[in-house]
This record gives C-alpha cells, sequence and structure tokens, in this order.
C-alpha cells in the first residue's frame, strides 16, 4: 500500500470535514473515506465528495496507530484508521449532511477551529 503523492497531484488532495482524512479525490471516489463512509456516502459519489470535502486545509498529521498516539488525542482521531491527518479544515457541511451525522450518533465538531453554536 502507497501513500506517496506525486507533487502534480497534490491539488487533487482533499480532506473530509468530518474526520480530516486527506487522500486524493480519486481514492475517496474508488474507496470512499474509510472513517466517515458508512454515513457520508462518499464512494462513487462526486457530489458527496463536493460536499463533504475540502481542498482547503493546514498541516498533515500522519498517524501510523492512532490509539495510543497523544496527537490523535488531541486532534480527537483516535479510533479512526492509521493515515494522513488535517490539522484544521476549512468548510461547512451541509445541514441536512449534519442532520444524518447525527442521526447516526456522531457528534460533529467543525473541524475548521469553530465550534457550532447550540441555541437554546
Amino acid at each position: 500500500m502507497s501513500f506517496y503523492v506525486a507533487p502534480g497531484q497534490q491539488r487533487t488532495l482533499r480532506a473530509c470535514m468530518v474526520c480530516s482524512l486527506v487522500q486524493l479525490h480519486n481514492k475517496f471516489m474508488r474507496e470512499g473515506c474509510p472513517n466517515c463512509d458508512h454515513v457520508l456516502g462518499l464512494r462513487g459519489s462526486n457530489d458527496a465528495i463536493q460536499e463533504c470535502t475540502s481542498q482547503v486545509f493546514e498541516g498533515l498529521i500522519t498517524l501510523s496507530d492512532p490509539t495510543t498516539s497523544w496527537v490523535a488525542r488531541w486532534q480527537r482521531l483516535d479510533g479512526y484508521v492509521p493515515g494522513t491527518y488535517a490539522v484544521k479544515v476549512t468548510g461547512t457541511l451541509p445541514d441536512e449532511i449534519i442532520g444524518s451525522l447525527e442521526d447516526s450518533g456522531i457528534k460533529y465538531i467543525p473541524r475548521d477551529g469553530s465550534s457550532i453554536e447550540e441555541e437554546s
């Protein structure tokens, strides 16, 4: 399994807005997101990839064992698959996606450093 990305392909890198996993657009299309595809349904759906991933992200973290990494805990990545993750992902998920995440028992916390304000 190779994670090498040729310099000419770096502009097609995208980060999942839910878990911040970074992959090539083609890999999201072929395989979906290994952490979130059961809810997001990215595999084979260009529209879902455009809505739920972002080309705008900062920093990269490569995790080989997210279960024991303090960095994984700090970035809320423990429990995810090994891979490369963005430190910060810019973008906004559509409300219907956030609703389906919550229906699946996943509390969505934006990966851009902001937080969703809950109205009382």
